[in-house]
């Protein structure tokens, strides 16, 4: 389990950094520029502080992992050799922070007490499952059992002091039933204290509308995953580039309006490293 050491040592260092981030006026919503793992897991999985330093170097503030034991055959297996008091150090070392980490479910299911653990020694806040992973055409009813399984992790986190969060994927942005959105149904079915939610951007491409989720449902979403999209390719694209169809300042002001804590580019490593010039002038 973390100690007080260790924790007040991950506080100071995010404090420092959300500090220097309001003074440069350089950041939406005056938070740490995040990345998502997963676009550079091949270069995770060659060498890890090589790529913590070169995310360092791009001008990336924060970044969001994924579990070892969940994304073994992803890229990932290779940070289960080391400690997670040494990853949060090797982070720390590289000028980042790590509040937030992605879980599957299956190893939630398996051993959430056990994830907890590692979450606590790293310095976690926030532990996000990328989708429930029901089936492409759910009834009604497996939605609600999915949900109820869900509150009752939400519930395990929430005693450890880690809020359990939900991702959107293709589960999430399909039909229940033929006719109801699961996503919508889950804003009903998980319990607000208990689960928060990580909009998935690019989602705006199987019609979830970012503005309208953040604006209807505050107080429901921690975080943000960005994607650029072009609309008249139906492609990733950098964030403000002129092929960019989303309104940014729109989005960036509904989040905050929403109370999201963080965001983190996830595309590839091209197009996160040219979206961070445009990021350091939206504030």
């Amino acid at each position: 389990m973390t100690t007080r050491r260790d924790f007040l040592s991950s506080a100071a260092a995010l404090a420092g950094l959300l500090a220097a981030a309001r003074r440069l006026g350089a950041t939406p919503l005056g938070l740490p520029i995040g990345c998502q793992t997963w676009p550079v897991r091949k270069l995770i999985a060659a060498d890890f502080p090589a790529t913590l330093a070169r995310l360092k170097r791009a001008g990336f503030q924060a970044i969001e992992l994924c579990s070892p034991a969940g994304y073994a055959d992803n890229g990932f297996a290779g940070l289960a050799r080391y400690q997670p008091a040494r990853l949060r150090r090797m982070i720390a070392d590289a000028g980042l922070v790590c509040i937030s980490s992605h879980f599957t479910m299956q190893e939630l299911r398996a051993s959430q007490e056990a994830r907890l653990a590692w979450a606590h020694e790293l310095g976690l806040r926030q532990m996000l499952v990328p989708s429930l992973e029901g089936p492409p055409h759910p009834r009604l009813d497996q939605v609600r059992r999915l949900a109820d399984e869900y509150n009752r992790m939400g519930e395990r986190a929430a005693r450890a002091g880690i809020q359990q969060g939900l991702h959107n994927e293709r589960f999430e942005d399909a039909w229940a039933a033929g006719h109801r959105r699961v996503y919508d149904l889950l804003f009903r079915y998980l319990d607000p204290r208990l689960v928060k939610f990580q909009f998935q951007i690019v989602a705006i491409r199987d019609g979830l509308d970012p503005l309208r989720y953040l604006r209807r449902y505050p107080g429901r979403f921690i975080s943000l995953h960005l994607q650029g999209w072009s609309a008249k390719t139906r492609s990733e694209v950098a964030l403000g580039s002129p092929a960019d169809s989303l309104p940014w300042p729109r989005i960036f002001a509904a989040a905050r309006a929403a109370g999201v804590q963080n965001y983190f580019l996830e595309m590839s490593l091209p197009l996160m490293e040219a979206s961070l010039p445009y990021l350091r002038r939206l504030h």
